[in-house]
């Protein structure tokens, strides 16, 4: 006889792991978050090391090949960055300049048109700045961390493309025999649903960063090349990034431009790259495989940043596609697959339920 307990006690108990298994994620991020990014790259390079094995070389030379070729391009894309950020920095100066008379002009027109004295502005900025130190030396700490480990990310992805077999065979192990069919096809989902999203979000982002550099060179804004680069790497973060990579061309023109024109200019550019990109690129190139609605994609991305930060943010929406093909196949997790999934229904079964209660009779009703 299976013993039933209380929902208050079932409920406490969930809420208690959950909070165990937060405080556990958050303590390990920096031995977590680059254990994630190493399996999400291992599961991008594991096509080319199988077709490197079946052209007859070697396990090990096969997964050097391709980690190797995944270490040149990326960093040749850090390179590139690196000198476009370095001519950038020679400009500083300039910017600076520029800003500091822009900020008394603004400063002017709100004391003359909104009456708050010059001072008191000042005194506001003051405040802010002091507010604002704690969370930026915090988040500088944060990717000082995080680049401190991005050396042993190599070390991970070659030996999870080593041990995967390894590590296929204990998910066979640890669940019952009988259940062999259904994680095996958890896990084909699972490669599946990461490579699509991976391969998906490199092409988007190139697309992006082409249709951004585009724009901002044809309205002549300072460094578009680096700026329509950002925006695209930005654009990986459902929502949040979209509005930081309009801010950083908004920002340049701003100080380099004389007027508002050119600022109008990029909101609409970027508007119209936005309405290809979530109407296009997303549906039909990245979102393929992993399906999740907006309202949950914010807010696993912002739950990614206040735990993991700026890696969380970036990993929370493959993992949760995880989760859903996960919630998918067990009938008793269905319901939350479908909370996590795009599929709207037309009306909720309170509403049925409520029409067929109409339909019955007053009889029918007392026997309920």
């Amino acid at each position: 006889m299976i013993k039933k307990y209380p929902f208050y006690l079932k409920s406490t108990v969930i809420l208690f792991g959950l909070v165990l298994f937060v405080y556990a994620i958050f303590n390990l991020k920096t031995v977590l978050i680059p254990l994630c990014f190493a399996l999400l790259l291992a599961i991008l390079l594991n096509p080319l090391t199988n077709w490197l094995q079946r052209k007859k070389v070697s396990q090990v030379l096969a997964i050097s090949i391709a980690l190797l070729a995944a270490i040149v391009v990326i960093a040749g894309i850090i390179y590139f960055l690196v000198m476009e950020v370095k001519g950038f920095s020679s400009q500083v100066p300039i910017f600076k300049q520029k800003s500091v008379e822009l900020f008394v002009r603004i400063e002017k027109q709100i004391s003359l048109h909104l009456g708050v004295p010059i001072d008191k502005q000042d005194q506001y900025v003051a405040e802010a700045e002091r507010a604002l130190k704690p969370w930026l030396g915090s988040t500088l700490g944060n990717m000082l961390a995080s680049l401190s480990v991005v050396f042993l990310l190599p070390v991970y992805v070659f030996l999870f493309l080593y041990y995967k077999t390894l590590l296929l065979n204990f998910l066979y192990e640890v669940f019952a025999e009988e259940n062999a069919a259904e994680v095996a096809l958890i896990l084909g989902q699972t490669k599946t649903a990461v490579q699509s999203y991976m391969y998906g979000l490199v092409l988007e982002a190139l697309i992006v960063a082409t249709m951004n550099s585009a724009a901002l060179l044809l309205l002549g804004v300072d460094y578009a090349i680096l700026l329509g680069i950002l925006g695209a790497l930005l654009n990986v973060i459902p929502f949040i990034g979209g509005i930081l990579a309009v801010a950083l061309p908004l920002a340049v023109a701003t100080i380099t431009k004389d007027g508002f024109s050119t600022q109008l200019w990029i909101i609409v550019a970027y508007l119209v790259i936005q309405f290809i990109d979530n109407h296009f690129l997303v549906p039909y190139i990245v979102s393929s495989k992993v399906k999740i609605n907006a309202l949950i994609s914010i807010i696993v991305v912002l739950l990614g940043a206040a735990v993991w930060g700026f890696g969380g943010m970036f990993l929370s929406i493959p993992f949760v596609g995880i989760l859903k093909i996960i919630f998918d196949r067990i009938p008793e997790l269905k319901p939350w697959g479908k909370l996590l999934g795009t599929e709207v229904p037309t009306r909720h079964k309170g509403e049925t339920w409520n029409t067929i209660k109409r339909r019955m009779t007053m009889a029918d009703r007392r026997k309920i």
